[in-house]
């Protein structure tokens, strides 16, 4: 069943844009340097295969419950149709807590290389208009005024999102081929020797166990396809379009990774790509002039398109919840205009603008690792379940050999949570505990009754 309320706007390479714009963002323009000069090394691009793989595993779930159950909500309405309403509030608010710190990140990012953009034509902001307290500002002002504005755009409604979405993944996309077209003509193929660099003496610090590290390092760079899910529900034909958006786009930002992986290493000493701008300090490298410039365009539009697509997916999460009476009915509403949930996305803006503006945001990045994982890990157990449960269920989309995808995606998302911080796990309870707490005031009285 479609949404109800919600426009069906979106078309297979809507989904596809959604998809490459979640994806390539934070991760090809900062991860890819942290990767590789603390973890991997040359073999960076064997991390990005081996995590693009431990992606798919989760993606070929994905595609069967989207195709299988296509509405708004993601994990949430998997979850909460098959576990019921307890267990479907405690997954949907681990992605409210996954989606919008995840948006707030990347505004932090996006802000980075606007500031630096800015600061090539001479524009300076004070520092305390910036970075937020604790980082030495009041306020980081380009980080709340980014979600601001995406937010506005996202009221609009589902098309206008897609297509402001297409054109900024065009641009982004064109700009990364162009590095690679460049780079490919500057390669110091000395620079891949040792292509696997000799273990310094403990885990992950090079050699094959480092390999097996930046792979986990790299994952969170694939973790944005999870929004297609989200959208399945606005699709003309969703049990057609969402598993090729969904496999489609897993594939395409793979093939980009691995080949930016493969340039990028072979332009700078791997040791010396531990900065926040890893392409920027590849392209002065080179020593093209003006053309880090262009690349840092591309780094804001790229994180642009993620913190769009971030904030898009977290609004139809607060959307489905609400529709099923687990939040106030404020949030269910559809703008009769543009047939967007407008409320729900103007709360999520708002938090998440403050979020972005007035929190440092180091802690809370390994939160939404640990938030992700298990909600990768619950779509791949409820693929499996549904199986057993109702085997005979229409499949448009069927995974052959499930019990092998889903148990090796189980394992691959247990093992990555298994090297976070104790820290993590801790604050991941703390954000659960606070959800049962806000279902027993308010989500299990106000529960629709089931259908």
């Amino acid at each position: 069943m479609p949404a109800p309320g919600l426009a069906r706007d979106l078309s297979a390479f809507g989904l596809v844009c959604i998809g490459l714009g979640a994806t390539i963002g934070a991760g090809i323009f900062v991860l890819t340097g942290t990767a590789a000069a603390r973890y991997a090394g040359p073999a960076l691009s064997l991390s990005f295969v081996l995590g693009g793989l431990a992606s798919a595993l989760v993606g070929l779930c994905y595609a069967e419950l989207a195709a299988m159950m296509p509405a708004s909500g993601s994990t949430y309405s998997y979850a909460s149709a098959s576990l019921g309403r307890t267990a479907g509030f405690l997954v949907g608010w681990d992605l409210i807590l996954e989606f919008a710190v995840a948006a707030a990140t990347v505004a932090a990012g996006w802000s980075g290389y606007a500031r630096s953009l800015m600061a090539e034509f001479g524009f300076h902001l004070p520092a305390a208009l910036a970075a937020p307290p604790g980082a030495g500002g009041f306020v980081d002002l380009p980080a709340a005024g980014i979600v601001l504005v995406l937010t506005l755009l996202l009221t609009r409604g589902a098309r206008e999102v897609s297509a402001a979405n297409a054109w900024l993944v065009a641009v982004k996309v064109a700009i990364i081929l162009a590095f690679l077209a460049v780079g490919l003509a500057h390669l110091r193929p000395e620079l891949w020797r040792p292509f696997v660099p000799e273990n310094e003496g403990a885990f992950g610090a090079y050699g094959w166990s480092g390999v097996l590290r930046g792979a986990g390092v790299v994952f969170f760079a694939f973790i944005g396809f999870e929004t297609v899910a989200t959208a399945a529900g606005e699709t003309r034909d969703p049990q057609r379009d969402a598993p090729t958006g969904l496999l489609s786009s897993l594939v395409l930002t793979t093939l980009l990774y691995v080949a930016v992986a493969v340039v990028l290493t072979g332009l700078v000493p791997y040791r010396d790509l531990d900065v926040a701008d890893p392409i920027a300090r590849a392209v002065d490298a080179i020593g093209l002039s003006g053309f880090g410039t262009l690349v840092k365009v591309g780094a804001v539009l790229g994180l642009t398109t993620s913190a769009l697509t971030a904030l898009y997916g977290q609004g139809r999460i607060f959307y489905a919840m609400a529709r099923d009476g687990l939040l106030p009915p404020l949030f269910a509403r559809v703008d009769p205009g543009t047939r967007a949930p407008a409320a729900s996305q103007a709360m999520i803006g708002l938090a998440t603008a403050a979020l972005a503006g007035l929190v440092p945001l180091d802690v809370l990045g390994e939160l939404v690792s640990i938030g992700t994982l298990l909600a990768f890990s619950l779509v791949c157990g409820l693929a499996l379940l549904l199986r057993v449960r109702e085997p005979e269920r229409p499949r448009p989309f069927r995974v052959r050999a499930l019990p092998l995808v889903a148990g090796g995606g189980i394992l691959a998302c247990l093992a990555l949570m298994a090297g976070l911080p104790p820290d993590s796990w801790v604050r991941l309870g703390g954000w659960l505990l606070a959800g049962l707490a806000v279902y027993g005031l308010y989500g299990r009285r106000g529960a629709a009754p089931r259908p």
